[in-house]
């Protein structure tokens, strides 16, 4: 677990410590940085640190997002059960009322998710 080094880019997360990376192998991040960081440019708010699952890739493929297939054009690897991924927030609160939300790495997920869902949520998914 590393915290970048930029205070600007520094963000605290929904435990109220600094943002931990959520994964450099595949790199993630919105900014491509291995962190949740986001902006106001991120419409898809991609501020979950999430530990990725076949219930959830498949869930996630069938709703219109392809997490599984490799786009080498967009320096995309594609993703397998086991990865972490920054993923949107909303996609996680649908997979959640689906009863597919994946686990969640809470030290790297941004400070933002808590707008959408509380903290005892979150800690039910921790790894």
């Amino acid at each position: 677990m590393s915290i970048h080094p930029d205070p600007q880019i520094n963000r605290l997360n929904v435990l109220g410590e600094p943002l931990a990376s959520c994964c450099f192998d595949p790199i993630t991040g919105y900014f491509r940085n291995g962190f949740c960081h986001t902006a106001v440019t991120d419409l898809g708010q991609h501020t979950v640190c999430a530990q990725m699952t076949s219930e959830f890739l498949n869930f996630s493929q069938k709703v219109g997002n392809d997490l599984i297939t490799p786009l080498p054009e967009a320096g995309f690897p594609g993703l397998q059960p086991g990865d972490f991924w920054c993923i949107c927030v909303t996609r996680w609160v649908e997979a959640y009322q689906a009863g597919q939300a994946p686990p969640v790495k809470l030290h790297a997920c941004h400070q933002a998710v808590l707008s959408y869902v509380p903290l005892d949520v979150l800690m039910e998914f921790a790894v």
